[in-house]
């Protein structure tokens, strides 16, 4: 697949056959044209992938055997060894996996007054839909089950949660913890990488608020 900005930068990059099956091209946003900034005139849209699978203007695209031998595929995007440099021996960054984060109360807030607290936030399944979603409110010690509000839209959508909580005043760390419709639970340590991929650590997307 092939993409052809604006500048004339021609980047390919490829994806397993089993992503097109939802897969689409689109031309269109809110029913009208998709602008050049959103990857107009065409861009491909590959649900439950990463951004960067989700190829912008448009130029070819192919059915393949094998992957593309383009340096952006065969080198770039990798989940390389810290330090090291990307090869075709390591995986590719593709699909993207469960993940959660709160929103509210945010860390740089004005301090949160004592008593009942609403912790909100949003889970992602990448290509799966969310389960449940847990929250903690010491820093991972124990966990309660958070509510899943709004609509359900479907498993590539994102789904937001709520817990209401009793803080009393002092220093919190509030973490979240997403589970997806096939088990797999969102991991406390994040993957170690060159390019800081993948990062979908509940410990790491933690945040710390005071209560007075």
């Amino acid at each position: 697949m092939q993409h052809w900005p604006w500048y004339l930068l021609i980047v390919e990059r490829s994806v397993p056959a089993a992503a097109m099956a939802d897969a689409l091209l689109a031309w269109e946003m809110n029913g009208v044209p998709i602008s050049l900034a959103h990857g107009g005139p065409l861009r491909l849209i590959v649900p439950g992938y990463t951004g960067v699978n989700n190829i912008k203007y448009i130029k070819r695209l192919a059915f393949t055997a094998k992957e593309t031998e383009a340096k952006i595929m065969s080198h770039g995007y990798r989940i390389s060894p810290p330090g090291g440099k990307g090869d075709p021996s390591q995986p590719s960054v593709q699909e993207m996996s469960v993940k959660s984060w709160i929103n509210s109360p945010a860390p740089d807030a004005s301090s949160v007054k004592a008593g009942l607290v609403q912790v909100q936030g949003v889970a992602f399944g990448g290509l799966n839909g969310i389960k449940r979603v847990e929250v903690s409110l010491d820093g991972g010690k124990t966990w309660n089950d958070a509510r899943l509000t709004g609509p359900d839209l479907g498993r590539y959508a994102w789904r937001q949660f709520v817990l209401a909580a009793k803080l009393p005043a002092g220093s919190h760390t509030l973490a979240s913890r997403a589970t997806d419709t096939a088990g797999n639970v969102q991991p406390e340590q994040r993957m170690e990488n060159a390019g800081g991929y993948n990062n979908t650590s509940w410990a790491d997307h933690a945040v710390k608020v005071t209560v007075a």
